[in-house]
């Protein structure tokens, strides 16, 4: 018999498993990629089912649940320099930064040339790590409040919101068309 996922010849048992929705006989290393399916075999007759046997448990796994984002916490600016910099004046390269957290040293080289944004649960190991503070509280903007001219006669227009520059020779009132 061959695994219906690399081609090669099953040594052993086989194993039934769902990889990416298809139900498919493999060898026990490609049954890494899928969820183990665990069937009941399907008796013969009747009679043949000895008493007091239950059937064998069927185990399904849980899909990992859709992650929250937290949008009262933040990544600092200039995440990418503080991460080589404190990744440097501690001594690691790349692959042993990688091989710590468990993450692809590509991820990393991208974190750090800020091409990508780590999430939280890495920012998280980065800190701890090397010791860097990544994620910081959001600071808001403030806005500038302006002041609402009273119109009595009309309704208000952007102009009223935003003042109009007379140095660069335009009016402050609008001419009727």
């Amino acid at each position: 018999m061959r695994c219906e996922v690399c081609g090669r010849k099953i040594h052993g048992e086989p194993v039934r498993s769902l990889i990416e929705g298809a139900k498919l006989t493999v060898c026990h290393e490609c049954s890494k990629h899928g969820t183990i399916i665990y069937e009941e075999p399907k008796p013969t007759s009747i009679i043949s089912k000895p008493k007091g046997t239950r059937p064998p448990l069927t185990f399904v796994t849980k899909k990992p649940s859709p992650t929250i984002v937290d949008t009262s916490i933040e990544l600092v600016e200039n995440f990418g320099d503080k991460i080589r910099q404190a990744r440097e004046k501690i001594g690691l390269s790349h692959e042993n930064l990688g091989k710590k957290l468990n993450e692809k040293i590509s991820l990393l080289r991208k974190i750090e040339t800020e091409k990508m944004k780590p999430d939280n649960k890495l920012a998280t190991k980065l800190e701890h790590v090397l010791k860097i503070k990544l994620i910081v509280p959001t600071s808001e903007p403030k806005v500038k409040e302006t002041k609402i001219p009273k119109t009595a006669s009309r309704e208000l227009t952007l102009g009223d919101l935003f003042p109009i520059d007379k140095k660069k020779g335009e009016t402050k009132e609008r001419k009727p068309s």
